[in-house]
């Protein structure tokens, strides 16, 4: 019936009708929950203060924090939590108890208004359940972001990661560095086909995000339970900064236009005092939009050759004490935390980062690669989010049949695939979000690169409905039975469909 599936639901008999206008209340702490009801059951059903009662309030002490308690009875609804954060996913619950057709205020009929009685007892399995979102490669508009936070709202997930600068395109902001939009967020071509193709598009591609635009992202998102976590990559992938400022790299005199091409660029930041400057003055201005705790500066796919025969680089090791320039890697991504921190932040990074250098343990590590490097990484001390690319790169294809749109080569990412992903899997404790010094698995997410898709719908098509299995192994405990996971995503579809979130050319299941 509903996805993720809950941790205890009991149907009974009979239904609650909601009638044209509703007695909504909500206690103290319970005002934004009761307003997001309230919209998704239309604009034009006014609250007053008669007639059966749907009640919003805090309490449940017994939940988990992301918990919640739904009681549905012919002639009241009573929703309570712990926190806000739990009343915010019951009314997702509320909203998947609806007839589809509901989903849409707009279109719906008038005899579809009603949920079935039931009870719900529920909580997350972990603590955050995201997805990344690449908007770096191909930029999408913000219409369809806010689209976007709406639909993983639905499916619990409590985390949009914005992938939002790259060697192809910078789409944040920043108005003490002007050319990062001016040049870094615009490029002549894109390349056709995976890295390594010899074949572009010649179409010019770009676009930004101005800071209004985010902070009204950040509110629309955050009143509906989802924070929003910026990534800012550095020192690699940063073609489209060093194409507005070429002297924060290690050949100051040579100017490059931002990168065409996909895969990854060996042109990389310095590691003198103008670049740590750079990078200081873009977080603090991304700390200023975004109020999420954690903060992702990358980190990843780094190339350190250009160091090796930087001048500059060879000194700044030499003065540290540094055997090799390699290692000047997570000493950069360790200055760059001690800045967020200065800030009241949390960085992550791609586990990759720890090749070159150890990194700090309270660090939070996405981890990329194969769960047994999330493992290791936990046990030495680092909370991590758990992503190996066989089962929440989401770029891959989802089958081998004919005529399914081209993505990353090399291998297939079925929705059976992703359904049986575990998280825990590696038996690896679970982290604490609020305590940063306890290590652990702090939840798992989904990738969505865009370099295969340059379009909404490419990015609907990716996602859907692969991040409904990856929703259900981030929420629910218990034994998994796809046949039965199947069943229910069979109606689900129609949900999706009602709310656009499905591609144009359909969903293969």
């Amino acid at each position: 019936m509903i996805i993720p599936r809950p941790t205890a639901l009991t149907p009974h008999p009979g239904e609650f009708v909601i009638p044209p206008a509703l007695h909504l209340s909500a206690g103290e702490g319970a005002e934004r929950a009761a307003g997001l009801l309230t919209a998704y059951l239309g604009p034009d059903r006014p609250r007053v203060a008669y007639g059966p009662r749907v009640r919003l309030s805090l309490g449940e002490p017994d939940l988990p924090r992301q918990g919640y308690a739904l009681r549905i009875d012919p002639g009241e609804v009573v929703l309570t939590a712990p926190a806000e954060e739990g009343l915010f996913h019951g009314v997702q619950t509320l909203r998947q108890l609806l007839p589809p057709a509901a989903l849409d205020p707009r279109t719906a009929p008038p005899d579809v208004w009603r949920w079935p009685c039931a009870t719900v007892r529920d909580a997350p399995r972990l603590p955050w359940r995201g997805v990344m979102l690449d908007v770096a490669r191909h930029h999408m508009p913000p219409e369809f972001l806010h689209e976007f936070v709406d639909q993983i709202a639905l499916h619990k997930f409590n985390v949009l990661h914005l992938h939002l600068t790259d060697d192809q395109g910078w789409r944040i902001e920043i108005e003490d560095l002007p050319r990062l939009t001016e040049v870094g967020a615009w490029r002549a071509e894109s390349m056709v086909g995976p890295a390594g193709s010899t074949r572009f598009d010649g179409t010019p591609h770009g676009g930004y995000y101005t800071c209004r635009t985010l902070r009204d992202l950040v509110a629309y998102a955050e009143h509906r339970g989802v924070t929003i976590v910026p990534e800012i990559e550095m020192p690699g992938h940063t073609r489209a900064a060093l194409a507005a400022y070429p002297h924060l790299g290690n050949d100051p005199e040579v100017t490059r236009p931002v990168w065409s091409s996909w895969g990854v660029s060996e042109d990389i930041l310095g590691v003198h005092d103008e670049a740590l400057e750079f990078c200081r003055t873009v977080l603090a201005r991304t700390a200023e939009v975004f109020p999420s705790r954690y903060v992702h500066i990358g980190g990843e796919e780094c190339p350190t050759t250009q160091w090796e025969t930087s001048p500059a680089a060879r000194r700044r090791a030499a003065s540290l004490g540094l055997t090799d320039t390699a290692q000047l890697h997570g000493w950069f991504l360790s200055q760059m935390q001690d800045t967020l921190a200065e800030h009241g932040r949390r960085a992550i990074c791609w586990d990759e980062a720890e090749r070159n250098g150890e990194l700090p343990a309270d660090m939070t590590l996405t981890a990329w690669r194969d769960p047994a490097h999330g493992v290791r990484s936990v046990r030495r001390g680092h909370q991590v989010i758990m992503a190996p690319y066989r089962s929440t790169y989401f770029d891959y294809a989802q089958s081998d049949r004919p005529g399914e749109p081209a993505g990353q080569p090399d291998l297939v990412t079925t929705l059976e695939d992703v359904y049986r992903f575990d998280p825990l899997a590696g038996d690896a404790p679970i982290a604490d979000p609020l305590d940063g010094r306890r290590p652990g698995v702090l939840g798992t997410q989904a990738q969505l690169w865009t370099e295969f898709a340059p379009t909404p719908d490419h990015v609907r098509y990716l996602a859907y409905p692969r991040l409904c299995a990856l929703a259900e192994a981030a929420w629910s405990e218990g034994t998994r039975d796809y046949e039965e996971f199947r069943d229910r995503l069979a109606a689900h579809i129609e949900r999706l469909r009602v709310l656009g979130a499905l591609a144009a050319r359909g969903v293969m299941v």
